[in-house]
């Protein structure tokens, strides 16, 4: 597999990734926030009102913190796929962000890092020879005859 397989796999991956949590999360606040807002709107008491926005700002202040690490895998795994000039440091973050998520982040964020890290995806990003190398001796004369 060439590196630039390799690159436009881990870009699949992160966004891949990415892409089930904000399903994940948009499903768990709307089921979450419609009970909220149900409980808030169909309450007759105030204790059952501060219920429902206390589930509300919940689920609000949830999203916002799950955004933390969807954002870096998507945007990583875009950068990474069209080969973006800063797509090495947004997928390095966007991988180590995916190996938080047990098990198919972790399978993403670890492919990710082994390529990033690995002297492909330097030569790949960093361009040039990054491995150089070593330099053994000449062989000595055919001689012995």
């Amino acid at each position: 597999m060439t590196a630039k397989e390799q690159n436009k796999l881990v870009g699949i991956f992160l966004m891949i990734h990415g892409g089930i949590q904000s399903l994940v999360m948009i499903f768990i606040a709307l089921f979450y926030g419609v009970i909220g807002a149900g409980v808030f709107a169909s309450a007759q008491r105030q204790e059952e009102q501060i219920i429902g926005a206390v589930l509300v700002a919940a689920i609000v202040f949830i999203i916002f913190f799950s955004l933390l690490f969807i954002i870096p895998q998507l945007v990583g795994g875009w950068k990474i796929y069209k080969e973006a000039p800063n797509a090495r440091i947004w997928g390095i973050i966007g991988s180590i962000v995916a190996c938080l998520s047990f098990p198919l982040g972790t399978a993403a964020g670890v492919f990710g890092l082994v390529f990033l890290f690995g002297e492909e995806g330097k030569r790949f990003y960093l361009g040039g020879n990054s491995y150089a190398p070593p330099s053994f001796p000449s062989p000595p004369p055919n001689n012995w005859q």
